[in-house]
């Protein structure tokens, strides 16, 4: 079995009288390009403030590179993991390009930022299609161009493992699908990429394996390849949910 990027072991967490996890466990590797599904209330943001290390666990343990994730200082840490939170404030009084240069602080090493920062800066604007607004405050943009900006921000930070909670949000749809791409891309160049969505088809058509919250626990855990021949799990979000293949041969999450 290879070494673990990243890995939950029996991971427990409540609210006050409200049990939002119990017994959650899985283990990941460099290259894999997850996507953590679950209705909403499911644990899902939870889980993914747990594995990041905003939140501490009542019980079990998050492991990164086989490293209790609490004992790794928090600089380090930085280094190595990205969390794309749900939610950002809008007025932030920063222009976009000082944003994404947030994203460089854990790989710096002056006060100042280098040339090679801001090179990092400018190529992972381009990539997530914003470099154009880099001279643009945070805050006069609109809710997908302010996401596109974030994402930029996670990338031009170049950790290995990468937590997106809802990363396509307010995203129009060929933005979406560029952003799913971009993950595959990091994925595809060795990182581990974990993403939660609602969106079954970005899901099944860029990530190579899912994980299901259902009733606080890790319901399924399975290649895509074995979710789209194994369609009872998609019951569990709705009974109108069916697979059909289109013309070219594509399997596609429908419904009535």
């Amino acid at each position: 079995m290879s070494e673990s990027a990243l890995s939950a072991h029996q991971l427990r967490f409540s609210f006050p009288g409200r049990a939002v996890l119990r017994d959650v466990s899985f283990h990941a590797t460099g290259g894999e390009f997850l996507a953590l599904l679950g209705s909403n209330g499911a644990g899902k943001s939870t889980l993914m403030d747990l594995l990041a290390g905003l939140r501490t666990p009542d019980a079990g343990e998050v492991r990164l590179r086989d490293r209790p994730l609490l004992t790794i200082p928090a600089a380090e840490r930085a280094q190595l993991l990205c969390h794309l939170p749900q939610g950002v404030r809008a007025d932030l009084p920063f222009q976009v390009e000082q944003i994404v240069l947030m994203g460089r602080y854990a790989q710096a090493d002056r006060w100042m930022e280098s040339a090679a920062d801001v090179d990092a800066v400018h190529a992972a604007l381009a990539r997530a299609d914003c470099l154009a607004l880099r001279h643009r405050h945070f805050s006069t943009l609109s809710g997908g161009e302010r996401q596109r900006v974030l994402l930029a921000a996670c990338l031009a930070q170049q950790a290995r493992v990468l937590l997106m909670d809802e990363p396509s949000t307010f995203l129009d749809l060929e933005q979406q699908l560029h952003c799913f791409r971009l993950l595959k891309e990091e994925a595809s160049a060795g990182a581990l990429c974990i993403a939660v969505t609602h969106d079954l088809n970005l899901a099944l058509a860029h990530c190579s394996r899912i994980l299901v919250l259902r009733g606080n626990a890790l319901e399924a855990d399975m290649p895509v390849s074995e979710a789209w021949n194994r369609q009872d799990w998609m019951r569990w979000f709705s009974p109108q949910l069916r697979v059909e293949t289109t013309a070219s041969g594509q399997r596609w999450v429908a419904y009535r």
